[in-house]
């Protein structure tokens, strides 16, 4: 959370609003998000909202769904979602990256796991529905 918080600050700092940016995980493949992620810091995002893909996703409009639809049908998980983050970390992304998504597959995690497993890989918050 610390570097969510920063980042605001230093958005409110220099007089500006911050570019949150969103991608599905796994959209249009899983091999392409890594790279998504570092493309949407190097044009601007100051904070990225990482979807976790979900079976039911009756709260997002047809775009997201097909989206999460595609990512789930190319196999992706919370656990690879978090690979993901993992790999653009190793890359050298340092944009604050929060996980978006529905709780059903945040509890099926596991909530104690959940929360040590993002800490590694490198996420820094949640939004969750």
């Amino acid at each position: 959370m610390e570097g969510i918080k920063q980042t605001f600050q230093r958005c409110k700092a220099q007089n500006r609003a911050a570019l949150v940016t969103y991608v599905t995980a796994g959209f249009p493949h899983p091999e392409q998000t890594p790279d998504i992620l570092l493309a949407m810091e190097k044009g601007g995002a100051d904070v990225i909202e990482l979807g976790v893909p979900f079976t039911d996703p009756i709260a997002d409009d047809p775009t997201i769904q097909t989206a999460n639809t595609i990512a789930l049908q190319h196999g992706v998980t919370l656990q690879s979602t978090l690979q993901m983050v993992r790999d653009a970390r190793q890359r050298g992304l340092k944009a604050p990256v929060m996980l978006m998504g529905y709780y059903n597959p945040l509890l099926s995690y596991g909530e104690e796991r959940l929360l040590n497993d993002c800490k590694e890989a490198g996420v820094n918050g949640f939004i969750i529905v």
